[in-house]
């Protein structure tokens, strides 16, 4: 269960940060109420759902970024929040804010502790060709009684492998590309790798996630923007 909801999380992530550019970002903005919307589809090209999002809590150091997850028949999913930071050079993403408070909620009352940990997912103003990015990392622990469950998440091989224009419903954006993998560990391991199309001004214009044989499993494509 913990997995398919990390999957949900990753799509989410991966689907984040699509608004216009302020003082702290070349990329994201800290402007309260924007709004957003990705579609994302299967492998197959079929509508999965819509992740609608919106800039909430902006002061001059961060952000909140909620969302949320319909399906394809417009119910409503899973909510979330996401924590973007300033840096000295660009934005760091919270990645424990990754793990959604209504995933957490559902273990109220189960006497369960809970810990997170890790090591935020940064992304500076500057992006290049062939620049590599920090690794990131995320360990979830919950132990109730006798039992104890752990769960990591790393985010390695952070990459600007080029530069593309991408054309959706939202317009025409110049982007870079960046590459990640990332392997989740929850005593089996799944690995996957994805890739963000990352426009300036505007942050996250298309992602692809594809598994550890180089099948795709899902994409998202900015369809709505409201500045």
């Amino acid at each position: 269960m913990l997995k398919n909801l990390f999957i949900t999380a990753t799509i989410l992530f991966f689907s984040t940060i699509n608004f216009a550019q302020n003082a702290c970002s070349t990329y994201y903005p800290f402007k309260e109420g924007v709004k957003f919307e990705m579609t994302t589809y299967d492998q197959k090209e079929k509508v999965t759902g819509v992740i609608k999002y919106e800039i909430k809590d902006a002061t001059d150091d961060s952000v909140i970024l909620s969302n949320e997850l319909y399906d394809e028949k417009g119910s409503s999913v899973l909510k979330s929040e996401v924590q973007l930071i300033c840096t000295d050079d660009g934005v760091s993403i919270d990645f424990k804010s990754l793990i959604s408070s209504a995933v957490l909620e559902q273990y109220e009352g189960m006497n369960m502790d809970i810990d997170i940990s890790g090591t935020n997912i940064n992304i500076p103003n500057n992006l290049s060709e062939g620049q590599t990015l920090p690794d990131a990392e995320l360990l979830l622990t919950m132990s109730m009684a006798s039992v104890n469950m752990k769960m990591t998440v790393k985010m390695t091989n952070r990459k600007v492998i080029g530069k593309e224009k991408v054309t959706t419903s939202a317009g025409t954006f110049d982007c870079v590309i960046l590459s990640s993998d990332t392997e989740v560990n929850m005593g089996m391991k799944m690995k996957m790798t994805s890739k963000e199309w990352l426009s300036k001004g505007v942050g996250v214009v298309k992602s692809e996630e594809y598994d550890d044989k180089g099948k795709m499993l899902s994409k998202s494509i900015l369809t709505k923007f409201e500045d």
